[in-house]
């Protein structure tokens, strides 16, 4: 009878560190997270199933073309998914179904097919704010309509697709010529 206690003892415990482990990865390294809506359709779609890393801005910088999840300004509870197009410090702009940055036409073609930018924006951003826009320009909230976001509501970027399973991936960083 001992014998089994101290077996069932032995469990216990493996099955602790496992969840601290576990647990512990998820707080701090990485979170799964379950997209609701439409605003980066065609990229990104209606519960598709990612996976977020949380530790990469603890040691860099958000960079332009990055995915992000993040803490909603308005309401800190609803989490949001977007692309950073603005870093701290440019004048973003937005006309006439154009996005510029610094004063330069910013190439979107790489993951807008045929997608225009809808609205007008003129903005400097500070020097801890990024613009972020979904890729479907017609049907997204974002920093057109609320403004720039301060980095301290980022949560992590976008970096691996888990569902559905037809279109698992790694999201790869979008390169933009130097602007």
């Amino acid at each position: 009878m001992q014998r089994f206690w101290a077996s069932l003892w032995e469990v216990i415990k493996t099955i602790g560190i496992a969840a601290i482990v576990v647990f512990g990865i998820r707080a701090v390294l990485f979170q799964p997270f379950l997209v609701s809506g439409a605003s980066m359709e065609p990229n990104i779609s209606q519960n598709n199933y990612l996976i977020i890393d949380e530790l990469t801005y603890r040691f860099r910088e958000p960079m332009r073309g990055e995915v992000v999840v993040f803490r909603y300004p308005g309401d800190t509870s609803t989490f949001y998914i977007k692309r950073i197009m603005g870093l701290p410090g440019e004048q973003v702009d937005v006309e006439n179904g154009v996005l510029s940055i610094n004063g330069e036409q910013v190439d979107e073609s790489a993951y807008l097919k045929g997608i225009s930018t809808s609205g007008t924006v003129h903005t400097k951003l500070d020097g801890d704010h990024y613009f972020v826009m979904g890729d479907n320009r017609s049907n997204s909230y974002d920093s057109r309509a609320w403004g720039p976001l301060e980095k301290k509501y980022v949560v992590g970027r976008a970096l691996l697709r888990l569902f559905p399973f037809n279109r698992i991936s790694i999201f790869e960083e979008q390169t933009y010529p130097t602007l």
